[in-house]
C-alpha cells in the first residue's frame, strides 16, 4: 500500500491511531487546554485559533487515502478513482511515488526465495539446518527464508577465510586496491537493487536506502581502496591481523557490513560477516556481488544465523579480530566472552545523543536539523539525536514549532519516495518502544505523537516528543532505539555541557548556534565521538564513528577505522594458555622478615627510609597500613614499601579526576615542557638512579646505567610528541570542515612490568601524560624503587599534583580494583595472562578501554616495540568535530 496524505483541515475528523487526539498529558489524559471548533481547528481559553497537530488518519479510511493500483504494489480490488489534477492543487495533498521493486523480486525469484551461506564464493546449504522467514516490516510480506547457521558452519567459513588470508595478505597494495576499487564500481552499477532490497527488509524509506545508505557505502570502498594502495608506504611498520569476525546490527545492515568490510580488505585480512537476524538479504546481495566484482574467492563470507552463532563466530579460536556494531549489552556480552584470547575487539554500541540548541541558533533550520537527528530511519541510529536541549528563552518556541512540523511528517510503505518514516523492524521491537512511552506517562511525563498519516496495518510508530521530563527519567537515560525524542530546557552553556555529559553513553552530539566560539567551546566539552554543528548523521569514510564510555571503543572510518584491523608487525597472534584463576587477585600479606646474617651491633644502622605512596602531590602512608619487603638479587631485604589496598586506588583516581580537567586543557608546549624538565632532572640523578636499579636487579652498573639513558631519552621522545599529535583535517564530503581532534582518554589505571624497572616505567607513563591524560600508575612488583624515586623528578619538574599517582604493592591486586572502577577511562597491564584475561573481563562492566600484554615480553629498548605508534593510538580518543560553510558559495 502507499498513502496519499491528506494534511488539509478537513481530515480533522478523520479516525486516528493514537489515542487521545495525540496528545497526552501526565497520566495519558487529554490536555484539557482547548476545545474543537466545528472546522476542525482546537480554540485556546482565550479565543485565539490555532491550528491542532491533525489527527492521523487510519489507512482503512478510503476518502483520505489513496491506494496506487500497481500490480505489484497495491493488493488487488476495486480501487478508488484517482482524483483530478485541479482537486490536487486544490488540496495540495501527497500523491505517492512507489518504487517498482520487480528488479528485487526477480533477484529473490531467481533464488527461488531461499537462501543458504555464501563461503568462498559459492552458496552453501548444508543439511539438518532450520530455515529463518524473512518479512518485509512494511508491507507485513514474506520475502525469504535464510539458512540457520550453526558452529560446523562456522568451522567452515572461517577455514576458508583463513586459507585465503595467506594469498590476500600477500599480494601488493595496489592489487588490493584494484579489487576494492572493483567492487566499488559493481555496488554502484547494483545501486537501485541494494537500494529497493534493503527498503523490503529493514523497512526504512527507498529514499533514505538510495540516496543516503548507498552514497556512504561506495564512498567507503572507494575510500579505503585508497588505503589499500597507500598501506606499504605509509603503514610500513603495521601488518594484518588474520581473520576478521565482523557483526553487525539491522538498522543499517548494508552500510555497516560495509564499514567492517572495506578496511579489513585494505589491511589484508579475510572477513566472515554475519548480519543481524532481521535483515539478511542485502548481506547476501553484497556477497554475490563480491564475487561478481572479482574477488578471490574466501575473501569475503556471510554467515547467517542467530545471536548465539555470532558467539560461536567471536569465539572461534581462528579469529583474530571481532569488529561489532550492536546494543551496548550484546557488546559487553563480546568483550567478557573474548577476554584474555589475544583477539583484537572494536565495539560500536548505542547511544543517548543530546542535541543542543542555543537561543541564537537559526531555529528554523534547526527544527528540520531535529527531524533528521531523531526521525531519520525511524529514530533507528545508534547517533540518533535523541535528547533535546533548548535554551530556555527559546524552549516553548522551538516545542510549539517541533510540534506542528510533527503534523506534516508522513508515516509509509517504505518503497513510497514520498514519506518521511517508514516501518521499525519488527513488532517486538515496536512494544518495546510503546512501553517505554507508557513508562513516560506512568512517571508522569507528557507524550505528544503526531504525523500527517499513518497505516493501519504494517511495523509503523508515529514520532512521539516527550516533555516534563527531568534527567533522571527513564526516557531520558536509557537507549529507546526509536522516533522518541525528549525535550529539556537549560540556562547557560555550562549547564547545557552537564546536561549532556548526564549520560554512561558517548556517540554523538549536535550543537546549534550561529556563534561559531561558543559551538566549538560547546562541542570540545561534550564527551562524544563525534559532534556536529548546525547538523546531524552526517557520515563519511574519512572521518571515523565511534564513542566513548559505553558507546563503545574503536572507530568506523578514517586512518583511525584502519587501525582497528592492523597490528604491529613485529607482535605475533598471542593464543594464550590461562592458569587457574581462583586466587587471582587476592591479597597476600607480608609478615616481618628476619636478616639471614646478624647486625653488626659497633655500626651505626642507616636512617631509616619509608617509601610511601604518591598521590595528589604527597607522598602519602597507605591506608591500612602494610608493608612489603624489597628485594636484591641475592633476597636481602633492601627496602620497605606500602602495601595498596582499593581504599588507595579510591584517592588516587580521585586524585587523577581533580588534576583531569587542568591538566587536558594545558597548552601542549606547555606539557611539552614539564616532561622535558623530568628528563633533564632525571639525568641529574643518573648515577644514584643507575645504582639503585643495579642493586635490585642484579645487572651490571654499565647495563644499569644505559636503562637511565634510555629512559631520558625517551622522555624527550615523548616530550616531542606533546604538541605533534593533536589531531587533522579529515578530507570529508562536507562542505566545511571536519577536524579530528586527540582528546586525553581521561584517567588511566596503568599497571607496569618487572622487566626494565625505569624504563618500562617511563615509556609507559609518558605518552599518557603528554597526551593530556591523568593516570594511576602501579610500578613492577618487584622491583619498584626507581619509579618510587622517580617522584621526586616530578615534584622537581613542576609536574601538577594529580596527573600521575603512583601505588605499590601486589600488582594483580590492585588491578582488580583499577579494571573494575567505574571513574577510569582505561586500564593498561603488562603482567601474567591471568591478569590481561581479568582485566578485559572485568573492564567490560563499563566498557572501557583495555591494553593488555597477554604475558608476553617485550624489548623496551626496541624503538618500535618501546615507543610505537601503539602508544599514541592507546592514549587518545578521536574526536570529529563537522563544522558546515554556507554563506557565500554554498548555493
Amino acid at each position: 500500500r502507499h498513502l496519499s496524505c491528506d494534511t488539509s483541515p478537513t481530515m480533522a475528523d478523520a479516525k486516528s491511531r493514537i489515542p487521545a487526539a495525540a496528545k497526552s498529558s501526565p497520566g495519558g489524559k487529554v490536555a484539557p487546554s482547548s476545545k474543537t471548533t466545528s472546522n476542525g481547528h482546537a480554540t485556546p481559553a482565550n479565543g485565539t485559533v490555532t491550528k491542532p497537530a491533525q489527527p492521523i488518519p487510519a489507512a482503512s479510511s478510503t476518502s483520505d487515502i489513496d491506494i496506487v493500483g500497481l500490480d505489484s504494489v497495491a493488493p488487488t480490488g476495486t480501487l478508488p478513482e484517482r482524483p483530478k489534477v485541479a482537486d490536487v492543487f486544490e488540496t495540495l495533498a501527497y500523491g505517492p511515488a512507489p518504487e517498482d521493486p520487480k528488479g528485487a523480486f526477480a533477484w529473490l525469484d531467481a533464488h527461488n526465495r531461499k537462501f543458504g551461506h555464501f563461503i568462498n564464493n559459492k552458496w552453501h546449504y548444508p543439511e539438518g539446518r532450520s530455515y529463518y522467514t524473512t518479512n518485509s516490516p512494511s508491507r507485513t510480506e514474506v520475502l525469504a527464508e535464510t539458512i540457520q547457521g550453526n558452529g560446523d558452519d562456522v568451522d567452515t567459513a572461517v577455514k576458508a577465510a583463513k586459507e585465503a588470508h595467506t594469498s590476500w595478505s600477500a599480494l601488493p597494495g595496489h592489487v588490493r586496491a584494484r579489487h576494492i576499487y572493483s567492487l566499488a564500481r559493481h555496488v554502484q552499477k547494483h545501486h537501485r537493487l541494494i537500494a529497493v532490497v534493503e527498503a523490503l527488509d529493514n523497512g526504512k524509506p527507498v529514499r533514505e536506502t538510495r540516496d543516503a545508505d548507498h552514497a556512504v557505502v561506495t564512498r567507503w570502498l572507494y575510500y579505503y581502496a585508497g588505503w589499500a594502495q597507500l598501506m606499504e608506504t605509509e603503514l610500513p611498520q603495521w601488518t594484518s591481523v588474520g581473520v576478521v569476525g565482523g557483526i553487525v546490527a539491522w538498522n543499517f545492515p548494508l552500510m555497516l557490513l560495509v564499514w567492517k568490510v572495506a578496511p579489513a580488505l585494505a589491511a589484508g585480512n579475510t572477513i566472515v560477516m554475519k548480519p543481524a537476524t532481521y535483515t539478511r538479504l542485502s548481506a547476501l546481495l553484497f556477497a554475490e556481488i563480491c564475487a561478481e566484482a572479482g574477488l578471490p574467492p574466501g575473501v569475503v563470507n556471510v554467515l547467517t544465523g542467530s545471536g548465539s552463532m555470532g558467539s560461536k563466530m567471536a569465539e572461534h579460536p581462528d579469529v583474530d579480530k571481532v569488529g561489532f556494531t550492536g546494543s551496548t549489552d550484546i557488546g559487553r556480552l563480546l568483550r567478557r566472552n573474548t577476554a584474555g584470547t589475544g583477539k583484537k575487539i572494536s565495539l560500536e554500541l548505542g547511544g543517548k545523543s543530546p542535541i543542543v540548541v542555543f537561543d541564537d541558533a537559526d531555529l528554523d533550520s534547526t527544527v528540520e536539523g531535529i527531524v533528521n537527528a531523531i526521525w531519520f530511519n525511524q529514530g533507528q541510529v545508534c547517533s540518533a539525536g535523541s535528547r533535546l536541549l533548548v535554551q530556555e528563552t527559546v524552549y516553548e518556541l522551538v516545542v510549539a514549532k517541533l510540534r506542528e512540523r510533527m503534523t506534516h511528517l508522513r508515516v509509509g510503505d517504505s518503497l513510497d519516495k514520498c514519506i518521511d518514516m517508514g516501518a521499525l523492524v519488527d513488532d517486538k521491537h515496536r512494544k518495546t518502544i510503546e512501553d517505554y512511552v507508557q513508562t513516560a506517562r506512568d512517571e508522569g511525563n507528557t507524550v505528544y505523537q503526531a504525523a500527517a498519516c499513518i497505516p493501519e496495518s504494517g511495523c509503523f510508530y508515529p514520532p512521539t516528543l516527550i516533555t516534563d521530563v527531568d534527567t533522571s527519567s527513564t526516557v531520558v537515560q536509557e537507549e529507546i532505539f526509536g522516533p522518541v525524542l525528549t525535550a529539556q530546557s537549560f540556562r547557560t552553556a555550562k549547564e547545557a555541557v552537564a546536561l549532556a555529559n548526564n549520560t554512561t553513553f558517548g556517540l554523538g552530539a549536535s550543537v546549534w548556534s550561529e556563534n561559531l566560539s561558543t559551538s566549538l567551546e560547546v562541542a570540545l566539552m561534550i564527551k562524544a565521538g563525534t559532534v556536529w554543528i548546525n547538523g546531524h548523521n552526517m557520515f563519511d569514510a574519512a572521518a571515523g564513528f565511534g564513542g566513548y564510555r559505553e558507546s563503545g571503543f574503536g572507530r568506523d572510518g578514517g586512518k583511525e577505522g584502519l587501525m582497528e584491523y592492523l597490528k604491529p608487525k613485529w607482535q605475533k597472534r598471542v593464543r594464550p594458555k590461562i592458569g587457574d584463576m581462583t586466587n587471582f587477585g587476592k591479597g597476600v600479606y607480608q609478615l616481618p622478615t628476619i636478616p639471614t646474617a646478624p647486625a653488626d651491633a659497633s655500626a651505626s644502622p642507616k636512617v631509616d627510609h619509608t617509601y610511601k605512596m604518591y598521590y595528589g602531590g604527597n607522598q602519602k602512608r597507605p591506608d591500612a597500613p602494610y608493608a612489603r619487603p624489597v628485594r636484591d638479587s641475592k633476597g636481602t631485604v633492601i627496602a620497605q614499601i606500602g602495601e595498596g589496598n582499593r581504599k588507595d586506588v579510591r584517592n588516587a583516581v580521585e586524585a587523577a579526576h581533580a588534576a583531569a580537567g587542568g591538566w587536558g586543557k594545558r597548552a601542549a608546549h606547555n606539557r611539552a615542557q614539564i616532561v622535558y624538565y623530568m628528563a633533564e632532572n632525571l639525568e641529574l640523578r643518573r648515577d644514584e638512579m643507575a645504582s639503585q636499579i643495579a642493586a635490585m636487579t642484579g645487572q651490571s652498573i654499565e647495563d644499569a646505567l644505559k636503562e637511565v639513558d634510555a629512559s631520558v631519552a625517551r622522555l624527550f621522545y615523548w616530550g616531542a610528541y606533546a604538541d605533534k599529535y593533536g589531531g587533522d583535517v579529515q578530507e570529508t564530503t562536507l562542505y566545511g570542515a571536519t577536524v579530528k581532534v586527540h582528546e586525553p582518554v581521561g584517567p588511566i589505571g596503568i599497571c607496569c612490568p618487572d622487566e626494565c624497572p625505569l624504563l618500562g616505567f617511563v615509556s609507559l607513563f609518558a605518552p599518557a601524560v603528554v597526551r593530556g591524560n591523568t593516570i594511576v600508575i602501579v610500578p613492577s612488583e618487584k622491583y619498584p624503587l626507581a619509579a618510587l624515586d622517580f617522584y621526586q623528578v616530578f615534584d622537581t619538574s613542576d609536574l601538577p599534583g594529580g596527573v600521575v599517582n603512583i601505588l605499590t604493592g601486589s600488582r594483580d591486586h590492585l588491578v582488580t580494583t583499577l579494571a573494575e572502577h567505574h571513574d577510569l577511562e582505561a586500564v593498561w597491564y603488562f603482567g601474567s595472562a591471568e591478569g590481561s584475561k581479568f582485566v578485559e573481563t572485568a573492564a567490560a562492566e563499563n566498557i572501557k578501554r583495555t591494553w593488555v600484554n597477554y604475558g608476553q615480553t617485550r624489548d623496551w629498548f626496541d624503538h618500535v616495540q618501546g615507543a610505537g605508534e601503539e602508544f599514541l593510538y592507546h592514549a587518545v580518543e578521536c574526536k570529529n568535530i563537522w563544522m558546515p560553510m554556507g554563506t557565500i558559495f554554498a548555493n
